[in-house]
């Protein structure tokens, strides 16, 4: 009697063994959350909501977007290094979390992160207000030249990519702004509109339409192109300034999500960022698709890292604890 009953087990185990690779392939089962961490209307959550819409052309579960705000992205960062480690949780990042990083010892690590996969680069443009008597560059710091802390300009609070990118144009051309610290993006284009602040350097996605209406002024580009929005504004280099400050786009998961789904997690994402509608969904509205796979992401960030590090160090906005 007991002869059958072993063989019957080891079948059994035998079947077991073979599912498991199986079961295992069938990740992801249930929706996967992308956690933007900042509000909604922003650069961030335009691309994370328009990965969600065509979803359905490389993944087999819902892609949901969650805006989890506040601390100047460090809030959101925080979420997806706490949720579980099981790939359901994945963030966008961009420079705020690399500054962070450094300028805040509460702020989650960048070891504790994973990079996932690279979306793209997100250039700012600096815009004045209409009724600002100021139309390029050279007037623009001929103003702060004269007048120092005169320009009152709308950004993120300090780690921020605006707030970077506005504390980069202090330093490079040695003048000072009024900072006004705002939650995100979107708030920071309705204090620029209604003349609240005087300046903002944002993604030009968020300022096209209002430029193109006549309700605020670009003034150039901090890229080495001109962006397809705008082709008329010419950038920084153009008008003889060279100054670049971009942002960037990057899909990443907690420290600790098993190597298999990490992996698949970054096969899916690279195919859907390179999917043909896709891409011409996220040109429409401005967005720069430049996907990278998951080893050239990690290097991108370990390269940026130290570029922000030095931005940030001779700003003098690294805190003790975490200086290099």
């Amino acid at each position: 009697m007991k002869a059958p009953h072993l063989i019957i087990s080891s079948t059994l185990l035998l079947s077991l063994l073979w599912t498991a690779p199986l079961l295992a392939d069938d990740f992801p089962e249930k929706p996967i959350n992308i956690v933007v961490p900042w509000p909604t209307g922003g650069a961030y959550d335009l691309a994370a909501r328009l990965m969600a819409e065509h979803a359905s052309h490389t993944f087999s579960v819902p892609l949901v977007v969650q805006n989890v705000t506040g601390a100047a992205g460090s809030t959101g960062v925080r979420h997806v290094a706490d949720a579980t480690a099981d790939g359901y949780t994945i963030g966008v990042m961009g420079t705020h979390a690399i500054a962070q990083s450094y300028m805040n010892p509460n702020a989650t690590a960048l070891d504790d992160l994973t990079p996932l996969v690279f979306i793209g680069p997100e250039p700012a443009a600096l815009a004045v207000t209409q009724d600002a008597d100021i139309d390029d560059v050279a007037a623009y710091l001929d103003t702060l030249n004269e007048a120092p802390g005169s320009v009152i300009n709308g950004n993120d609070s300090p780690g921020g990519f605006s707030y970077i990118a506005a504390t980069m144009l202090e330093n490079q051309f040695d003048v000072e702004l009024t900072k006004i610290p705002y939650q995100g993006y979107a708030p920071t284009v309705s204090a620029l509109l209604s003349g609240e602040v005087m300046s903002a350097l944002l993604p030009i996605p968020l300022l096209a339409d209002q430029h193109a209406a006549g309700q605020l002024r670009l003034l150039g580009v901090a890229a080495q192109e001109r962006h397809p929005f705008t082709p008329e504004v010419p950038t920084f280099q153009e008008q003889g300034y060279d100054f670049i400050a971009e942002d960037f786009f990057m899909l990443y998961l907690p420290g600790d999500v098993p190597e298999e789904r990490r992996n698949k997690l970054a096969e899916m994402f690279y195919a859907l960022l390179q999917d043909a509608s896709f891409q011409e969904a996220a040109s429409d509205i401005g967005l720069m698709i430049q996907p990278r796979p998951q080893d050239e992401t990690a290097r991108y960030l370990e390269q940026r890292a130290d570029e922000v590090y030095d931005i940030l160090a001779a700003s003098g906005l690294v805190d003790d604890s975490l200086t290099r």
